[in-house]
């Protein structure tokens, strides 16, 4: 690797493209609006008091009032049941006022968060964790699909990173990233390799990526020397070490090796909240029709 000559790494700059589209979102909804339809509504669903949760929902509820949507939140105290957290759901299912739906997760632990991902109407799981959504995505339809996976595909196509016929490694098999970015990936024709932490030779197998995204929640798991050079290389982990944000590659390191990368800060998480926006306006349009 040292023998390598030093590449010029383009650093994602997620915040300033999530304004971009935003932007974008916000001209839309005031032409609408101006033109007599309603807002676009997003419903947010918190059970209990976590701080981190809090925080979430109050830039959520920023983010909305930015664009022009209207953003209805149901605070439940911590012991809150799941029947009643369910019996919630399907009153927001049945408003024809609310476009999306989404419960702010982790859930306290009398309720089961698969039972809530299923209570959600399909045409209303902006967050993408129901198992309709998730059945569409493997089917190779239209549906609504996890928000983190889908700023990941937004930040790729921006750089004009190409996917088709390129080697991917997604290092993390969850249902909210790793499971999706390879099958998102996949319609984009890229052969796609998901490593977990069972697999063997993982900094081997890194190094043949063309596009690595990396989201396990171990700080700087991904070396310099595990990266191909000139790969695009996401990073969705964040792990907090000594009250710090880390993510799971080494970004100092990968300076200079990588052609694309992202940082843990402003980097793909910006872009999250932003697709949440999008899919919500997404099923507004399907509903007042525009």
């Amino acid at each position: 690797m040292s023998d390598s000559p030093p590449i010029e790494t383009v650093v994602v700059n997620g915040l300033e493209l999530a304004q971009e589209l935003r932007g974008q979102m916000a001209e839309e909804v005031a032409r609408h609006v101006d033109a007599g339809k309603r807002p676009p509504s997003l419903a947010v669903v918190l059970v209990g008091d976590d701080p981190a949760s809090a925080s979430y929902i109050k830039g959520k509820r920023r983010a909305c009032k930015r664009v022009g949507f209207d953003s209805v939140e149901h605070n439940l105290a911590g012991d809150t049941s799941q029947e009643d957290l369910i019996a919630l759901l399907q009153k927001l299912n049945a408003d024809d006022g609310i476009d999306g739906i989404l419960v702010q997760l982790p859930v306290p632990k009398q309720i089961d968060a698969n039972a809530v991902a299923e209570a959600i109407a399909p045409d209303k799981d902006v967050d993408g964790v129901g198992p309709i959504n998730a059945g569409r995505l493997v089917m190779g339809e239209d549906g609504l699909f996890a928000c983190t996976p889908l700023g990941i595909m937004e930040i790729l196509a921006r750089h004009e990173i190409p996917l088709e016929g390129a080697n991917a490694v997604v290092i993390g098999r969850s249902m909210i990233v790793g499971k999706p970015i390879s099958l998102l990936l996949q319609r984009k024709n890229a052969t796609v390799t998901m490593c977990h932490s069972r697999t063997r030779d993982l900094d081997a197998i890194c190094r043949q990526a063309d596009v690595l995204v990396a989201g396990v929640g171990v700080p700087k798991l991904v070396k310099a020397d595990w990266i191909k050079p000139g790969a695009a290389v996401i990073d969705v982990g964040a792990t907090h070490v000594d009250g710090e944000p880390v993510g799971d590659v080494d970004f100092d390191a990968a300076l200079g090796v990588a052609g694309l990368l992202t940082p843990h800060r402003r980097g793909v998480g910006p872009m999250t909240i932003t697709m949440l926006l999008h899919n919500t306006l997404k099923t507004w349009r399907d509903r007042v029709g525009v």
